[in-house]
């Protein structure tokens, strides 16, 4: 079985093909400006594979909230194009072939349960750490979607009474935060250079760091409590961070001894897969529609 795989994001449009188990001839394109124009560009795209390889379906991996049952992506993202049509019609008659289509961040967490960090486990939360915090809840390998296709938005949770996951558990907003303080311009620091001004004994920074690491153990902290998942994933930009596992395991142990009742410490790992993740997910979640 060959599928034509893609990844629609803001910037980039990701594909390849999925041959014998293997992701192959990968490639991206600039996400076009229109509907219009993306189908131009998707076809000659698959038109392009189809003379190598035997095409029998189209896996796609998007933003936004895919309601695979009513054949739209509803919410909004950074391809405002793409929401609030019948997109899942229009693409079967533009590639002529099945086409199964999941949310992004679900592809991502469907990756790692099915060959990545996760392949030995059933019940998982996937966690994506980026400029917010999203995720997947995957349970029994299937994406558990909740009733209003929200089922992952992890960032949404208040953790401080005012603020939210996203704002206080991601090194973007740390990086912002240490900015603001320090009297810098907007964009002068990202996170990289914020944990390196706090290994260099910079106050301020260390403060944002120490801040940064307990929010977000804490975040983990009430998904593990909440869910009661076998493994917690985390990925995003954050997960190329070589210390990141050995300093959440510290804040989440001060945090069951804090609270004492809890008996265990969330078992966390970091992602297997990073840029592929997307379009193997997406792999995963035509094998489910389609067996």
């Amino acid at each position: 079985m060959s599928l034509f795989v893609l990844d629609f994001g803001g910037t980039s449009i990701k594909y390849g093909v999925w041959e014998k188990e293997i992701l192959t001839s990968k490639g991206s394109v600039t996400t076009p400006a229109s509907w219009e124009k993306m189908k131009i560009v998707l076809k000659s795209l698959k038109d392009v594979m189809a003379g190598t390889y035997s095409i029998e379906g189209v896996a796609i991996s998007a933003p936004g909230a895919v309601n695979q049952k009513r054949g739209v992506i509803e919410g909004a993202s950074a391809i405002p194009y793409i929401h609030h049509f019948p997109i899942f019609k229009e693409l079967e008659e533009l590639f002529e072939c099945p086409v199964a289509m999941e949310n992004d961040a679900n592809c991502a967490g469907l990756a790692e349960v099915w060959l990545g960090a996760a392949k030995d486990y059933h019940n998982v939360l996937f966690v994506v750490i980026g400029s917010g915090i999203g995720g997947a809840i995957i349970i029994d390998k299937k994406v558990w979607h909740g009733k209003h296709l929200f089922g992952g938005e992890f960032g949404f949770m208040l953790l401080n009474g005012k603020q939210t996951f996203s704002e206080l558990g991601t090194a973007v907003h740390m990086a912002k935060r240490t900015e603001k303080r320090k009297g810098l311009p907007e964009g002068e620091l990202d996170g990289k250079a914020v944990f390196r001004l706090a290994e260099q004994g910079d106050p301020v920074a260390a403060e944002e760091v120490e801040k940064f690491y307990h929010y977000l153990a804490q975040g983990i902290y009430n998904l593990q409590y909440c869910f009661d998942p076998e493994k917690i994933i985390i990925g995003g930009g954050i997960s190329g961070k070589e210390d990141l596992i050995p300093q959440l395991n510290k804040k989440l142990k001060e945090i069951v001894d804090q609270v004492g009742i809890a008996p265990f410490v969330p078992d966390i790992a970091l992602c297997k897969f990073k840029n592929d993740a997307n379009l193997i997910g997406a792999v995963y979640n035509y094998k489910l529609v389609y067996g």
